[in-house]
């Protein structure tokens, strides 16, 4: 019991330091939403299909299941931490990649990972329609 309850109490007081830097600052989400439009722009010309508008969680549609899961695949062997999700998680035809945009991440580690998805497309024979992340619902 003692030690679930001093996990429990550490876990609060780490609650309460992230609340604290969000309050004292609001550079954190000045910067992942500088980090989301920069990386979801660049994707986009890249000819990545991006889904929603403005979140740093960012899905790239692949649509097809088969080929989200070896994409996901080579992206991760290629140094990009990715998750690809298909049915049961999301309708048929709608499978896609999922990243998620940090505030830690340097611009240099946004140009990797958009370089990669490239190379990997490319690799791949991918053609994917070009569209503004705005487009795609």
């Amino acid at each position: 019991v003692y030690q679930a309850l001093w996990a429990l109490l550490k876990i609060g007081l780490d609650h309460l330091k992230v609340f604290e830097l969000l309050e004292s600052s609001t550079g954190l989400a000045d910067r992942v939403k500088e980090n989301t439009a920069y990386f979801r722009e660049a994707m986009a010309r890249t000819g990545f299909r991006i889904a929603g508008a403005d979140h740093p969680i960012t899905p790239i549609m692949l649509d097809d299941a088969a080929l989200a899961s070896r994409f996901a695949d080579a992206i991760l062997d290629n140094g990009v931490c990715v998750i690809g999700f298909s049915i049961p998680v999301v309708p048929q035809g709608k499978a896609r990649i999922l990243l998620q945009i940090s505030p830690a991440h340097t611009r240099e580690d946004l140009e990797f990972a958009i370089a990669k998805f490239g190379e990997v497309k490319f690799e791949m024979k991918i053609s994917t329609a070009k569209a503004k992340p705005s487009q795609i619902k």
